[in-house]
C-alpha cells in the first residue's frame, strides 16, 4: 500500500486545482482505487488547520471519496471561506485512510477513556442526533484521554461534562500520508 498515499495526495491536489481549470498529470489507476474506502481530507496552511472534510465510513469507491472530500474541505467546510486559487500553491494536503469502526463496549465513561488509545485511535461519538468525531491525529493538540472526550463532545453540541447512558464510542485506526511543507 505504499503507493497508494502518493496517488491519493495527487488525486486529492488534482481534484481542487481542476475546480481552478488547471489540469494535473494522470495518475497511477491502482486496484485499491476502485474498492470501497472512507478517507478523511484535511487542508492546512503554515500549520492552521484550512479545511477538513471526510466520510466515516467506505460506501463509494476510494478514488471518488477522496476526490470529493478534497473538493468539500477546500470549498465547502463551514468552518472556512472557500478556498482561494491564489492560496492552492500553500496549502498542504493530508489524506487519512480510515478502517472501518468498531463498536466500543464499557461501563462508564471511565471505563471508556481508559480503553482509548492516544495516538492510534479515531473515535466517533454518536448521542441521539449529536455525532462528531476526531480523526487520530486530534491526539497531537489533546493528548489527555479526558480532554479529547471533553472537546469531542464539545464538538457534537454538547456539555463537556456530559454522560448518559445513550452516549456510543466507536473508534478507528488510520493510514494517513502529508505532502511535504510548501
Amino acid at each position: 500500500m505504499p503507493e497508494l498515499g502518493p496517488t491519493l495526495l495527487q488525486l486529492a491536489r488534482a481534484a481542487i486545482a481542476a475546480r481552478f481549470g488547471e489540469t494535473a498529470p494522470a495518475s497511477d489507476d491502482l486496484p485499491e482505487l476502485h474498492r470501497k474506502g472512507a478517507t478523511f481530507v484535511t487542508l492546512t496552511q503554515r500549520g492552521e488547520l484550512r479545511g477538513c472534510i471526510g466520510s466515516l465510513e467506505a460506501w463509494r469507491p476510494l478514488l471518488t471519496d477522496v476526490q470529493e472530500n478534497a473538493c468539500a474541505a477546500a470549498f465547502r467546510d463551514p468552518r472556512f471561506s472557500p478556498l482561494r486559487e491564489a492560496e492552492l500553491p500553500i496549502t498542504r494536503i493530508e489524506v487519512s485512510l480510515l478502517s472501518p469502526a468498531e463498536l466500543m463496549h464499557f461501563r462508564d465513561e471511565a471505563d471508556a477513556l481508559a480503553q482509548l488509545r492516544p495516538n492510534i485511535d479515531g473515535v466517533i461519538l454518536t448521542v441521539g442526533q449529536y455525532r462528531s468525531t476526531f480523526l487520530p491525529q486530534v491526539w497531537e493538540q489533546l493528548p489527555e484521554p479526558a480532554e479529547f472526550m471533553a472537546h469531542l463532545k464539545q464538538k457534537a453540541g454538547l456539555p463537556a461534562a456530559y454522560w448518559g447512558v445513550n452516549v456510543q464510542l466507536e473508534r478507528y485506526r488510520v493510514n494517513k500520508w502529508k505532502e511535504a511543507a510548501p
